[in-house]
């Protein structure tokens, strides 16, 4: 098994003519994945890497039964891409772009609750589910089919611990990079909840930064609910407070969102702390 996507997910490109779109789109099918569409208004009619491109996403669910959306547009197309994905038969929609407005991701998560559709993003790499589907722009040759199960707020850092996992002769089951923005779809303790139910996941890989309370919600949803092995790194441990650190949501104010918080709440949870990423693959041995 897997969560979120796996080797029945149909998926569709928004923004496939762009020049990320069609890179990736190409890296997908290597992957393994069916990427059965293509969204981009006015060419309609034409093929990337022997994909048929729509100019809507009506038509292209229509004609190929896409279920999985993965967005490629510019920020500001970003919420339209959104809305109109939602207002099809798509149930994931993974958002890679960067820079959306923090009012426009608002009304997309929004929506999304109430469609009961899954956002994840934006400004994230992805989901990656090897020997099944990846959607994103995770590289393909870190992954190795396995038992553990991540899950990230930074992109960098994913595709570090990923590799090292690897390396070690271990390999994951599903890899979810949320991303770092301060409104995001999917959050860790979605995917914490759905790692727990699904049977091929027997580990955890929980990688936090500073700002906000998610590692910490996490913490509490972990020695409440989970009852498989969790490890963890934060990232942030030297940034100064009031000072952000690459992603819009890793900020610290006030005293809330430090480093120190959150490894304390995920180690009183029983969860073990990493203080290097190279750490994690000793770390899930021990378990």
């Amino acid at each position: 098994m897997a969560i979120i996507i796996d080797d029945s997910s149909k998926v569709l490109v928004q923004g496939i003519t762009g020049h990320q779109g069609r890179f990736h789109t190409l890296k997908m099918k290597e992957f393994g994945t069916k990427v059965v569409a293509g969204v981009s208004p006015g060419k309609g009619g034409q093929s990337v890497h022997g994909v048929p491109v729509f100019d809507t996403v009506h038509e292209a669910v229509e004609e190929t039964d896409a279920d999985t959306s993965v967005v490629f547009v510019p920020a500001p197309f970003v919420l339209d891409a959104a809305l109109e994905a939602m207002g099809s038969n798509i149930s994931t929609i993974v958002i890679i772009s960067e820079h959306v407005p923090v009012h426009d991701a608002m009304r997309i998560v929004s929506l999304s609750l109430r469609k009961q559709k899954r956002i994840i993003g934006p400004n994230c790499p992805g989901v990656a589910s090897p020997g099944k589907a990846k959607v994103g722009i995770l590289p393909n040759q870190i992954f190795k089919r396995g038992d553990v199960g991540v899950v990230s707020r930074s992109g960098t850092l994913t595709y570090e611990i990923v590799d090292s996992i690897s390396q070690a002769g271990m390999g994951q089951s599903t890899c979810v990079g949320i991303g770092g923005d301060r409104v995001i779809g999917t959050i860790f303790v979605d995917c914490l909840r759905m790692f727990e139910e699904d049977e091929q996941t027997k580990r955890i890989v929980l990688v936090g930064e500073i700002g906000g309370s998610a590692e910490e919600e996490a913490a509490r949803f972990i020695a409440e609910h989970v009852s498989k092995p969790v490890c963890a790194y934060i990232a942030g441990r030297s940034a100064p407070p009031g000072k952000r650190m690459g992603h819009a949501g890793a900020i610290v104010s006030r005293g809330t969102g430090t480093a120190k918080s959150k490894i304390k709440a995920l180690s009183d949870a029983g969860v073990a702390v990493a203080t290097t990423t190279v750490e994690i693959p000793r770390l899930l041995e021990a378990q």
